[in-house]
């Protein structure tokens, strides 16, 4: 199993992935036609818990709206939780009250 997992997104999936090995860790999205991005869910398998890898899913997805212009809307409790302790994104992120 190799450590160097590179996030990719699988649109017709709408969300972000990393495999390692049989294992894969994901960040759901919505992406409308317009308006923020809204990350929807984080899953990363009880195997590969630990190794940094659901904030490597919220990164990828910040630095993906980033390079096309969008905001985000942070709707998963680990995105939120992520954003709140990396500033350098807040500019990007759309707070909707629940």
């Amino acid at each position: 199993m190799t450590e160097d997992a590179t996030v990719r997104d699988d649109p017709s999936a709408h969300r972000f992935e990393l495999h390692l090995g049989d294992e894969v860790a994901y960040l759901q999205y919505r992406k409308p036609a317009s308006g923020p991005i809204v990350l929807v869910h984080t899953e990363v398998p009880v195997a590969l818990e630990g190794r940094g890898l659901g904030g490597k899913l919220v990164k990828a997805a910040m630095e993906a709206a980033r390079s096309e212009g969008r905001q985000v809307e942070p709707r998963c409790p680990f995105a939120r939780s992520y954003l709140e302790r990396h500033p350098e994104y807040a500019s990007l992120v759309v707070h909707v009250s629940s």
